[in-house]
């Protein structure tokens, strides 16, 4: 599948778009989901056909399914959200390769500390109005100063899992 992007700039769609997150615990035994309830984002398609762009998260709005789980997220010993509200990432360049693979090369934000992050997402549907791109990836939390880890019981990497939907904006 071959899909032509238009130029422009492009808005997220926030009630089509989800970001989630999942990681193993209690030593590999229990794996925990959860998505972030607030995001934003936007993008340029230039003439060339690359893209650029920024996506944000709200990290106080990210659930769980466990209050007392989701409260430890936003201390001092996870994300600390009343210094670090937001994740973000912003793409420094976006290329359409072999048909619907688009190929990202960016920056993560996370607590403060940037990472240099590449990743391939998919270019499920698009045209002229909307573009949909699906990714799957997975980072390394102790980059992030996301080290607390209690008897061992957190290990591995996190995996990131989004749909992205974006909308042309006029004007």
């Amino acid at each position: 599948m071959t899909v032509a992007v238009e130029t422009g700039l492009w808005q997220l769609d926030v009630a089509a778009s989800t970001v989630g997150i999942r990681h193993k615990t209690m030593w590999g035994l229990v794996t925990v989901k959860g998505g972030f309830g607030t995001l934003s984002g936007t993008g340029e398609v230039r003439p060339d056909g690359s893209a650029v762009g920024t996506l944000t998260f709200d990290v106080a709005s990210l659930d769980t399914g466990n209050a007392k789980r989701d409260t430890h997220l936003r201390s001092a010993d996870f994300f600390d959200t009343d210094h670090h509200p937001e994740i973000t990432f912003a793409a420094r360049s976006a290329e359409l390769r072999d048909g619907d693979q688009v190929h990202v090369v960016g920056q993560l934000t996370v607590r403060g500390i940037s990472r240099p992050l590449s990743l391939t997402a998919r270019l499920t549907d698009g045209d002229a109005t909307g573009l949909t791109l699906d990714t799957e990836f997975s980072v390394d939390r102790d980059q992030f100063g996301l080290g607390w880890n209690q008897l061992g019981m957190i290990r591995g990497r996190t995996t990131v899992t989004a749909a992205l939907r974006f909308v042309r904006t006029t004007g």
